[in-house]
């Protein structure tokens, strides 16, 4: 029997996966879902209140009294996490609006969880917003005091679980925070309150417009000594892995499209679930882009999310989250 050639440009048509939209998607490998975003909220004193941010499009600092109708906007897209950022302009050098009783992040959590006690609330931990040096951590010696903020950073996660978080999320990249507020939280009678660690924080030139948002630019210097480096992909995993071995519950990735390879290694070493920052310079550059018509931003938002999902991540925090809702629900 003669032997055939294989023709092998007729053998691997890669194309005939493609010929169709309905083949398309019953092979498509990752898919977004409404129920993957978080949408951050900016939470600001005062009543009645809408506080535009001029370098983000579309994105408001509420007070506290507007949030019951926004998480049920927010509910009836079928967005099911929010993201707390409380903004003050009561500030001190021992940030004590950070972890007050009263503060403006624990009314936010209050109220989002007696409107709509099935959101999952999740709350970022810092001090930054709360400091009058606007930087994350206590200063001594015109250093950021790492050991010395601990105690603070913990005292805050702690008072917002009491608030009624679901999932305190520590973003002021001290070493051993992980590990001080598992251990004050499990003390306090919270041992089932989740930490979302932001444990890959990149020393971002991204954070632009969220800075505006947050009001927490810092008075001197920059974040260099404590968050990392962007030039560094093995110290991220060292990050990752000690937040682990803290007691971290979901470790993130900050800032998210620069650094879909931290992403997708943190994917291929660790279990634990994945969140991915699409941060605001992100944002602001997208919604830039297609104001002036350069871009098409749904397609453009949905392809980056895609980016996300294919990298590793099971979580996205992103303010394109109403948009996105929008354009899947339709």
């Amino acid at each position: 029997m003669t032997e055939k050639k294989i023709n092998l440009a007729e053998s691997h048509r890669l194309r005939r996966l493609r010929g169709s939209k309905f083949l398309r998607e019953l092979v498509q490998e990752n898919d977004i879902k409404v129920s993957d975003f978080i949408y951050p909220l900016f939470a600001c004193e005062g009543q009645n209140k809408r506080e535009p941010i001029a370098a983000m499009p579309g994105i408001e600092r509420l007070s506290v009294d507007l949030l019951e109708k926004e998480i049920h906007e927010l509910a009836s897209k079928g967005i099911k996490s929010v993201l707390v950022f409380g903004v003050t302009d009561r500030k001190d050098a021992q940030a004590s609006q950070a972890y007050a009783q009263d503060g403006i992040s624990q009314r936010a959590i209050h109220v989002i969880k007696e409107s709509c006690p099935e959101m999952v609330v999740m709350s970022d931990v810092c001090l930054c917003p709360f400091t009058d040096t606007g930087h994350c951590g206590l200063i001594e010696n015109k250093r950021v005091a790492n050991d010395s903020s601990l105690e603070l950073i913990a005292k805050t996660a702690l008072s917002q679980a009491q608030a009624g978080a679901d999932v305190v999320a520590p973003s002021a990249m001290m070493d051993g925070q992980v590990a001080a507020i598992r251990e004050l939280l499990s003390s306090s009678g919270y041992q089932d309150t989740a930490i979302m660690a932001y444990s890959a924080k990149f020393a971002s030139a991204f954070y632009g417009p969220f800075r505006e948002a947050a009001n927490s630019a810092p008075q001197f210097g920059d974040r260099k000594s404590y968050q990392m480096n962007p030039a560094n992909l093995r110290e991220a995993m060292r990050e990752i892995e000690a937040d682990i071995e803290q007691g971290a519950d979901i470790v993130m990735v900050k800032p998210g499209m620069p650094y879909l390879d931290v992403i997708a290694h943190a994917r291929s070493e660790f279990d634990l679930p994945i969140a991915a920052y699409n941060v605001s310079g992100e944002f602001s550059m997208i919604k830039a882009a297609a104001e002036r018509g350069w871009i098409d931003e749904q397609a453009v938002v949905k392809e980056l999310m895609l980016s996300f999902k294919r990298a590793g991540t099971d979580l996205i925090i992103t303010y394109f989250a109403k948009d996105l809702a929008n354009w899947l629900n339709n």
